[in-house]
């Protein structure tokens, strides 16, 4: 494997890789990796032209197109895909599919990275540095194995690699006259693997860093290594959130990404905020009361409920519903168990989300 700076793109491979200079010959290649043949390849050319070529058109308009495209058309993949999923889980799919991390090994996987024209002589330290984990980041995705690959691994990913899949999306969408529906033809396969309903829990590392990054706060891994297991601890702003173990230092982490999502995702309610009695079954008595009087003083919107279930005859019919609740940062949802009236079943469903509510969280 050879890896060089040159005037031009990183080269990270074992293979003869074009100079950037070489306009023409990258642009073919590109094309090549994409299945898509530009009718104005200038398009291209813009795609994979770094900022730091002053003289040259960067890809940064393509980019900021790409971004609102790359959005558009995963909502319109998960919404045909789903017709039964609420907009909660929805979104959730389309950050995964979206994210800095996701895009970025797109980028490495098919060498994007390696035809982009910059100017070497031209870049400050800032962006040498850029380069710098350009490198460190491609080197550990190609070295990783098959369970990093599905949830992040080690190294945060750099927003460049994720800026040129954007802005080279954006030249397909442009060249192709804003053909949405023809676009994810191209790019689908282009895109993979495509987080789905069935992988999206293995995907807390990513989910944790956009989560963060949304609340504008810094998360950070440590890892260490004690006897014969593997330790991840997560710091978000300096404070330790959550621990992870495992005799596989991947593992170790995605244990702790797990936890850690799981107490962001959960509002801190002390048993003070509510006095409740329960019965012989564990349920909250006048639940849905205690459960709107709640969202009141947490200035939540009010829960909202639904019938999700009907079974048995007409006669005998039972219930099973389910409540919602919107707060800032998270949308909290609950299944209760089976009753013979709607309200009971209403009340069974505001009983679990309280219990859930007050569950211990250590932050």
């Amino acid at each position: 494997m050879s890896i060089s700076t040159d005037n031009g793109a990183l080269t990270i491979s074992q293979n003869y890789v074009p100079s950037p200079n070489d306009t023409d010959t990258c642009v073919s290649a590109v094309e090549d990796i994409l299945g898509y043949t530009f009718n104005n390849k200038k398009l291209l050319e813009d795609a994979l032209t770094h900022p730091s070529c002053i003289d040259s058109v960067s890809y940064q308009r393509l980019e900021f197109v790409g971004d609102a495209v790359l959005g558009l058309a995963f909502a319109n993949f998960v919404f045909l895909g789903y017709p039964d999923v609420d907009q909660g889980i929805l979104s959730l799919l389309r950050a995964a599919n979206i994210s800095t991390e996701k895009l970025a090994r797109v980028a490495v996987r098919h060498g994007l990275y390696r035809y982009v024209r910059h100017n070497a002589l031209a870049l400050d330290a800032k962006v040498s540095l850029v380069y710098l984990k350009v490198r460190e980041f491609a080197l550990t995705v190609q070295a990783e194995d098959e369970i990093a690959a599905v949830y992040g691994g080690a190294v945060k990913a750099p927003k460049v690699l994720a800026d040129i899949v954007e802005s080279v999306v954006a030249a397909i969408y442009v060249d192709c006259d804003f053909n949405l529906k023809f676009l994810w033809q191209i790019i689908r396969s282009f895109l993979e693997p495509i987080v789905t309903l069935e992988t999206l829990p293995l995907q807390p590392v990513t989910m944790l860093y956009e989560l963060c990054q949304k609340q504008g706060k810094k998360v950070e891994f440590r890892q260490c290594r004690k006897v014969d297991k593997n330790i991840c601890s997560i710091y978000m702003d300096g404070k330790l959130i959550a621990t992870g173990m495992s005799d596989q230092k991947d593992i170790a982490k995605l244990n702790a990404s797990k936890e850690a999502l799981e107490k962001l995702n959960k509002s801190a309610i002390n048993h003070k905020d509510i006095i409740y009695r329960v019965d012989d079954k564990n349920e909250i008595e006048a639940a849905k009361q205690k459960l709107h009087e709640l969202c009141c003083k947490k200035k939540w919107p009010k829960p909202t409920y639904r019938v999700e279930k009907e079974v048995g005859l007409a006669h005998d019919k039972k219930f099973i519903c389910s409540v919602e609740i919107e707060t800032v940062d998270v949308k909290l949802w609950m299944l209760g168990d089976e009753k013979s009236r709607i309200k009971e079943a209403e009340n069974s469903a505001a009983s679990l989300m309280i219990h859930s509510l007050l569950k211990p969280i250590y932050m």
